[in-house]
Protein backbone atom coordinates (compact mmCIF):
# COMPACT_ATOMS: atom_id res chain seq x y z
CA UNK A 1 0.00 0.00 0.00
CA UNK A 2 1.49 3.55 -1.12
CA UNK A 3 0.28 6.92 0.81
CA UNK A 4 -0.75 9.15 -1.74
CA UNK A 5 -2.54 12.51 -1.24
CA UNK A 6 -5.57 13.69 -3.08
CA UNK A 7 -6.86 17.24 -3.71
CA UNK A 8 -10.69 17.26 -3.99
CA UNK A 9 -12.54 20.54 -5.29
CA UNK A 10 -16.27 21.95 -6.29
CA UNK A 11 -17.98 25.18 -6.86
CA UNK A 12 -20.97 23.94 -8.09
CA UNK A 13 -24.50 22.84 -6.59
CA UNK A 14 -24.12 21.65 -2.39
CA UNK A 15 -20.35 22.05 -2.70
CA UNK A 16 -19.89 20.36 0.55
CA UNK A 17 -21.75 17.57 0.36
CA UNK A 18 -19.73 16.59 -3.02
CA UNK A 19 -16.86 16.49 -1.17
CA UNK A 20 -18.38 14.22 1.28
CA UNK A 21 -19.79 11.87 -1.39
CA UNK A 22 -16.48 11.75 -3.78
CA UNK A 23 -15.10 11.05 0.30
CA UNK A 24 -16.81 8.23 0.40
CA UNK A 25 -16.74 6.95 -2.56
CA UNK A 26 -12.61 7.05 -2.53
CA UNK A 27 -13.28 4.70 0.73
CA UNK A 28 -15.93 2.26 -0.56
CA UNK A 29 -13.31 1.54 -3.33
CA UNK A 30 -11.16 -1.94 -2.33
CA UNK A 31 -7.88 -0.28 -3.53
CA UNK A 32 -7.68 2.53 -1.43
CA UNK A 33 -8.79 3.48 2.06
CA UNK A 34 -9.29 7.21 2.87
CA UNK A 35 -6.80 7.55 6.15
CA UNK A 36 -7.77 11.40 7.03
CA UNK A 37 -8.71 14.33 5.40
CA UNK A 38 -8.06 18.34 6.05
CA UNK A 39 -11.05 21.21 6.75
CA UNK A 40 -13.17 22.14 4.17
CA UNK A 41 -11.47 25.35 2.42
CA UNK A 42 -13.38 28.17 0.85
CA UNK A 43 -10.69 29.95 -2.03
CA UNK A 44 -11.96 31.87 -5.08
CA UNK A 45 -11.73 30.48 -8.08
CA UNK A 46 -8.12 30.84 -10.04
CA UNK A 47 -10.12 29.89 -13.86
CA UNK A 48 -12.19 31.88 -15.67
CA UNK A 49 -14.41 34.88 -14.05
CA UNK A 50 -17.62 34.77 -13.40
CA UNK A 51 -17.31 31.32 -11.22
CA UNK A 52 -18.68 30.83 -7.56
CA UNK A 53 -16.28 30.35 -4.58
CA UNK A 54 -14.53 26.83 -4.08
CA UNK A 55 -14.57 24.55 -1.55
CA UNK A 56 -11.14 22.31 -1.15
CA UNK A 57 -10.15 20.00 0.60
CA UNK A 58 -7.21 17.43 0.74
CA UNK A 59 -7.37 13.57 1.77
CA UNK A 60 -4.77 11.34 2.76
CA UNK A 61 -5.28 7.45 1.51
CA UNK A 62 -3.70 4.80 1.19
CA UNK A 63 -3.91 2.73 -1.81
CA UNK A 64 -2.12 -0.30 -3.83
CA UNK A 65 -3.65 1.22 -7.36
CA UNK A 66 -0.21 2.50 -9.43
CA UNK A 67 0.38 5.95 -9.59
CA UNK A 68 -0.67 5.79 -13.25
CA UNK A 69 -4.23 3.94 -12.60
CA UNK A 70 -4.92 5.93 -9.81
CA UNK A 71 -6.01 9.29 -11.52
CA UNK A 72 -8.03 7.20 -13.87
CA UNK A 73 -10.20 5.49 -11.26
CA UNK A 74 -10.52 8.84 -9.86
CA UNK A 75 -11.85 10.16 -12.69
CA UNK A 76 -14.26 7.40 -13.00
CA UNK A 77 -15.49 8.40 -9.33
CA UNK A 78 -15.76 12.40 -11.15
CA UNK A 79 -18.14 10.64 -13.49
CA UNK A 80 -20.26 8.89 -11.33
CA UNK A 81 -20.92 12.10 -8.78
CA UNK A 82 -22.19 13.86 -12.29
CA UNK A 83 -19.21 15.83 -12.97
CA UNK A 84 -19.18 16.98 -16.44
CA UNK A 85 -15.85 18.05 -18.14
CA UNK A 86 -15.39 21.30 -19.81
CA UNK A 87 -12.62 23.74 -20.30
CA UNK A 88 -9.78 24.07 -18.10
CA UNK A 89 -10.47 25.50 -14.50
CA UNK A 90 -13.75 26.04 -15.48
CA UNK A 91 -16.83 25.18 -12.98
CA UNK A 92 -17.05 21.83 -12.02
CA UNK A 93 -19.46 19.90 -9.36
CA UNK A 94 -16.62 17.44 -8.01
CA UNK A 95 -12.41 17.55 -9.23
CA UNK A 96 -10.11 15.04 -7.82
CA UNK A 97 -6.53 15.74 -8.40
CA UNK A 98 -3.35 13.51 -7.91
CA UNK A 99 -1.22 15.85 -5.91
CA UNK A 100 1.59 13.36 -4.26
CA UNK A 101 1.97 9.42 -4.64
CA UNK A 102 4.46 8.35 -2.08
CA UNK A 103 8.28 9.68 -3.58
CA UNK A 104 7.07 9.06 -7.13
CA UNK A 105 8.25 11.43 -9.67
CA UNK A 106 6.00 11.04 -12.84
CA UNK A 107 6.29 14.04 -15.74
CA UNK A 108 4.54 12.84 -19.02
CA UNK A 109 2.26 14.69 -21.25
CA UNK A 110 -1.02 12.95 -19.64
CA UNK A 111 0.03 12.92 -15.95
CA UNK A 112 2.25 15.03 -13.70
CA UNK A 113 3.05 13.82 -10.02
CA UNK A 114 4.16 15.54 -7.98
CA UNK A 115 0.84 18.19 -9.22
CA UNK A 116 2.89 20.80 -11.03
CA UNK A 117 1.49 23.64 -9.64
CA UNK A 118 0.43 22.08 -5.91
CA UNK A 119 3.00 24.64 -4.54
CA UNK A 120 1.64 27.22 -5.83
CA UNK A 121 -1.63 27.00 -4.16
CA UNK A 122 -2.13 28.00 -0.69
CA UNK A 123 -5.41 26.05 -0.52
CA UNK A 124 -3.42 22.52 -1.28
CA UNK A 125 -0.29 23.12 1.07
CA UNK A 126 -2.93 24.36 4.04
CA UNK A 127 -4.64 21.17 3.69
CA UNK A 128 -1.44 19.33 3.63
CA UNK A 129 0.16 21.41 6.81
CA UNK A 130 -3.16 20.11 8.36
CA UNK A 131 -3.21 16.35 8.13
CA UNK A 132 0.92 15.70 7.56
CA UNK A 133 2.86 19.13 7.93
CA UNK A 134 6.57 16.93 7.46
CA UNK A 135 5.40 16.27 4.42
CA UNK A 136 8.93 16.74 1.82
CA UNK A 137 8.31 17.78 -1.28
CA UNK A 138 9.82 14.96 -3.69
CA UNK A 139 11.81 17.74 -6.19
CA UNK A 140 12.12 20.40 -4.13
CA UNK A 141 12.98 19.16 -1.07
CA UNK A 142 11.37 21.11 0.78
CA UNK A 143 8.47 20.83 3.72
CA UNK A 144 4.69 21.33 3.13
CA UNK A 145 5.09 23.86 5.51
CA UNK A 146 8.00 25.98 3.95
CA UNK A 147 6.07 25.49 0.60
CA UNK A 148 3.62 27.07 1.98
CA UNK A 149 5.14 30.20 4.05
CA UNK A 150 6.75 31.22 0.52
CA UNK A 151 2.95 31.89 -0.82
CA UNK A 152 1.77 34.29 2.11
CA UNK A 153 -1.86 33.17 1.93
CA UNK A 154 -2.13 33.60 -2.07
CA UNK A 155 -2.86 31.43 -4.95
CA UNK A 156 -1.12 31.61 -7.99
CA UNK A 157 -0.82 30.16 -11.19
CA UNK A 158 1.99 29.07 -13.85
CA UNK A 159 1.43 31.68 -17.06
CA UNK A 160 3.57 31.98 -20.10
CA UNK A 161 1.96 34.87 -21.62
CA UNK A 162 3.63 36.99 -19.19
CA UNK A 163 7.55 37.82 -18.86
CA UNK A 164 9.10 35.31 -16.35
CA UNK A 165 10.31 37.86 -13.83
CA UNK A 166 12.32 36.65 -11.20
CA UNK A 167 13.80 39.30 -8.74
CA UNK A 168 16.14 39.31 -5.98
CA UNK A 169 15.78 41.61 -2.49
CA UNK A 170 17.05 43.14 0.06
CA UNK A 171 18.87 45.76 1.83
CA UNK A 172 22.31 47.29 0.89
CA UNK A 173 25.16 44.88 0.51
CA UNK A 174 23.26 41.57 1.65
CA UNK A 175 24.61 40.29 -1.97
CA UNK A 176 21.43 40.71 -4.68
CA UNK A 177 23.89 41.32 -7.42
CA UNK A 178 26.02 38.35 -7.08
CA UNK A 179 23.11 35.99 -6.58
CA UNK A 180 21.29 37.20 -9.69
CA UNK A 181 24.29 37.14 -12.00
CA UNK A 182 24.81 33.89 -10.43
CA UNK A 183 21.22 32.63 -11.70
CA UNK A 184 21.33 34.16 -14.82
CA UNK A 185 24.58 32.56 -15.66
CA UNK A 186 23.08 28.98 -14.32
CA UNK A 187 19.66 29.14 -16.20
CA UNK A 188 20.34 31.52 -19.19
CA UNK A 189 17.75 34.19 -18.22
CA UNK A 190 18.31 38.15 -19.03
CA UNK A 191 19.63 39.61 -16.38
CA UNK A 192 18.95 43.28 -15.49
CA UNK A 193 21.29 45.15 -13.02
CA UNK A 194 20.77 48.41 -11.14
CA UNK A 195 22.30 51.41 -12.68
CA UNK A 196 24.03 52.58 -9.27
CA UNK A 197 27.31 53.30 -10.51
CA UNK A 198 25.83 55.92 -13.52
CA UNK A 199 23.72 57.61 -10.94
CA UNK A 200 25.45 61.17 -11.40
CA UNK A 201 23.42 62.12 -7.69
CA UNK A 202 23.87 59.10 -5.28
CA UNK A 203 27.08 59.95 -4.39
CA UNK A 204 26.08 63.58 -3.41
CA UNK A 205 22.85 62.47 -1.73
CA UNK A 206 25.17 59.71 0.77
CA UNK A 207 27.37 62.64 1.21
CA UNK A 208 24.25 64.34 2.96
CA UNK A 209 23.31 67.00 0.00
CA UNK A 210 19.64 66.13 0.32
CA UNK A 211 18.32 68.68 -2.15
CA UNK A 212 19.53 66.09 -4.44
CA UNK A 213 17.63 63.29 -3.12
CA UNK A 214 14.71 63.84 -5.71
CA UNK A 215 17.15 63.88 -8.55
CA UNK A 216 18.59 60.15 -7.79
CA UNK A 217 15.29 58.57 -7.11
CA UNK A 218 13.52 59.94 -10.15
CA UNK A 219 16.43 58.94 -11.92
CA UNK A 220 16.24 55.28 -10.40
CA UNK A 221 12.65 55.37 -11.17
CA UNK A 222 12.86 55.71 -14.64
CA UNK A 223 15.88 53.23 -15.63
CA UNK A 224 13.41 50.71 -13.99
CA UNK A 225 10.03 51.76 -16.27
CA UNK A 226 12.89 51.33 -18.73
CA UNK A 227 14.06 47.90 -17.78
CA UNK A 228 10.92 46.50 -16.65
CA UNK A 229 8.04 47.53 -19.15
CA UNK A 230 5.83 45.13 -19.30
CA UNK A 231 5.66 45.90 -22.83
CA UNK A 232 9.28 45.74 -23.33
CA UNK A 233 9.96 42.06 -21.33
CA UNK A 234 9.54 38.82 -23.98
CA UNK A 235 6.26 37.16 -22.78
CA UNK A 236 7.31 33.74 -21.11
CA UNK A 237 11.30 35.31 -21.30
CA UNK A 238 13.29 34.22 -18.20
CA UNK A 239 14.89 37.67 -16.57
CA UNK A 240 16.40 38.53 -12.84
CA UNK A 241 16.80 41.70 -11.59
CA UNK A 242 19.01 42.31 -8.30
CA UNK A 243 16.09 44.84 -7.13
CA UNK A 244 12.30 44.92 -6.52
CA UNK A 245 10.40 47.64 -7.64
CA UNK A 246 8.37 48.11 -4.55
CA UNK A 247 11.87 48.80 -2.93
CA UNK A 248 11.59 52.48 -4.16
CA UNK A 249 9.28 53.38 -2.23
CA UNK A 250 11.01 52.61 0.95
CA UNK A 251 14.01 54.31 -0.55
CA UNK A 252 11.91 57.56 -0.84
CA UNK A 253 10.23 57.53 2.49
CA UNK A 254 13.77 57.42 3.68
CA UNK A 255 15.43 59.59 2.19
CA UNK A 256 13.11 62.48 0.46
CA UNK A 257 11.46 65.23 2.54
CA UNK A 258 7.85 66.27 2.67
CA UNK A 259 7.83 68.26 -0.45
CA UNK A 260 9.93 65.54 -2.23
CA UNK A 261 7.84 62.67 -1.33
CA UNK A 262 4.76 64.19 -1.61
CA UNK A 263 5.46 65.13 -5.87
CA UNK A 264 7.68 61.31 -6.07
CA UNK A 265 4.42 59.83 -4.64
CA UNK A 266 2.27 61.42 -7.57
CA UNK A 267 4.80 60.16 -10.04
CA UNK A 268 5.06 56.84 -9.04
CA UNK A 269 1.51 54.99 -9.15
CA UNK A 270 1.45 55.52 -13.27
CA UNK A 271 5.42 54.30 -13.45
CA UNK A 272 4.09 51.41 -11.78
CA UNK A 273 1.29 50.27 -13.84
CA UNK A 274 3.23 49.70 -16.63
CA UNK A 275 5.59 47.54 -14.72
CA UNK A 276 6.08 43.81 -14.84
CA UNK A 277 5.05 42.21 -11.82
CA UNK A 278 7.85 39.36 -11.07
CA UNK A 279 6.43 35.58 -10.68
CA UNK A 280 8.83 34.76 -7.99
CA UNK A 281 11.19 36.79 -5.42
CA UNK A 282 13.55 35.93 -3.73
CA UNK A 283 14.77 37.71 -0.53
CA UNK A 284 18.16 37.31 0.89
CA UNK A 285 18.46 38.41 4.62
CA UNK A 286 21.41 39.58 6.74
CA UNK A 287 22.95 41.12 9.60
CA UNK A 288 22.94 44.62 9.52
CA UNK A 289 27.24 43.91 10.44
CA UNK A 290 26.98 41.24 7.74
CA UNK A 291 25.90 43.75 5.18
CA UNK A 292 28.18 46.52 6.34
CA UNK A 293 31.40 44.07 6.02
CA UNK A 294 30.55 43.63 2.53
CA UNK A 295 29.73 46.84 1.55
CA UNK A 296 33.38 48.15 3.19
CA UNK A 297 34.92 45.26 1.32
CA UNK A 298 33.67 46.12 -2.08
CA UNK A 299 34.67 49.68 -1.19
CA UNK A 300 32.39 52.22 -3.54
CA UNK A 301 33.24 55.26 -2.24
CA UNK A 302 29.85 56.91 -2.16
CA UNK A 303 28.46 53.59 0.10
CA UNK A 304 31.11 54.13 3.06
CA UNK A 305 29.05 56.51 4.88
CA UNK A 306 25.96 54.46 5.03
CA UNK A 307 25.67 53.58 8.60
CA UNK A 308 24.35 50.65 11.06
CA UNK A 309 21.16 52.52 12.05
CA UNK A 310 20.00 53.57 8.24
CA UNK A 311 20.66 49.47 7.30
CA UNK A 312 18.43 48.17 10.67
CA UNK A 313 15.78 50.79 9.14
CA UNK A 314 15.82 49.32 5.62
CA UNK A 315 15.57 45.43 7.40
CA UNK A 316 12.62 46.49 9.08
CA UNK A 317 10.93 48.31 6.03
CA UNK A 318 11.74 44.68 4.03
CA UNK A 319 10.44 42.92 6.44
CA UNK A 320 7.12 45.14 6.24
CA UNK A 321 6.86 44.72 2.79
CA UNK A 322 7.11 41.16 2.51
CA UNK A 323 5.01 40.56 5.47
CA UNK A 324 1.58 40.91 3.53
CA UNK A 325 3.36 40.18 -0.02
CA UNK A 326 0.90 38.60 -2.00
CA UNK A 327 1.84 39.39 -5.55
CA UNK A 328 4.04 36.40 -6.11
CA UNK A 329 5.95 33.48 -4.29
CA UNK A 330 8.48 35.03 -1.82
CA UNK A 331 11.55 32.69 -1.04
CA UNK A 332 13.27 33.79 1.80
CA UNK A 333 16.89 32.71 2.15
CA UNK A 334 19.28 33.86 5.06
CA UNK A 335 22.40 34.97 3.90
CA UNK A 336 24.08 32.65 7.36
CA UNK A 337 22.86 29.43 5.53
CA UNK A 338 23.26 30.02 1.34
CA UNK A 339 26.16 31.06 -0.10
CA UNK A 340 24.96 32.53 -3.51
CA UNK A 341 28.68 31.69 -4.85
CA UNK A 342 28.75 28.26 -3.94
CA UNK A 343 28.20 26.42 -7.11
CA UNK A 344 26.05 23.67 -5.53
CA UNK A 345 23.64 25.68 -3.72
CA UNK A 346 23.41 27.75 -6.50
CA UNK A 347 22.13 24.78 -8.37
CA UNK A 348 19.95 23.83 -5.68
CA UNK A 349 17.94 26.82 -6.15
CA UNK A 350 17.94 27.55 -9.58
CA UNK A 351 16.37 23.63 -9.73
CA UNK A 352 13.61 25.10 -7.68
CA UNK A 353 13.08 28.50 -9.68
CA UNK A 354 12.13 26.38 -12.12
CA UNK A 355 9.32 24.95 -10.75
CA UNK A 356 7.95 28.67 -10.04
CA UNK A 357 8.29 29.74 -14.02
CA UNK A 358 6.62 28.51 -16.84
CA UNK A 359 9.25 27.83 -18.90
CA UNK A 360 10.88 24.95 -16.78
Amino acid sequence: MVVAYVGLGSNLGDRAAALTQALEAMDADSRMRVVRCSRFIETEPLGPAGQGRYLNAVAEIQTDLPVRRLPVVLRSIEDRLGRVHGEKWGPRSIDLDVILYGDAVVDEPDLHVPHREMHLRSFVLAGLCEIAPGLVHPVLGETVDELYRRLGGGDYALDAARPQLVSVAGVIGVGKTTLAEGLSAAMGGLLLREPYDTNPFLAAVYGGNHDLALDSQLYFLAGRMEQLDREGLSAGALAFTDYVFDKELIYARRLLDGRQLALYERIFPPVWAHVADPVLVIYLRDTVSGCLGRIHRRNRPYEQRIEAGFLQALSEDYEGLFHDWRRCPVIRLDVAGFDGRDRDQLQRLAEQIKWYVSNR
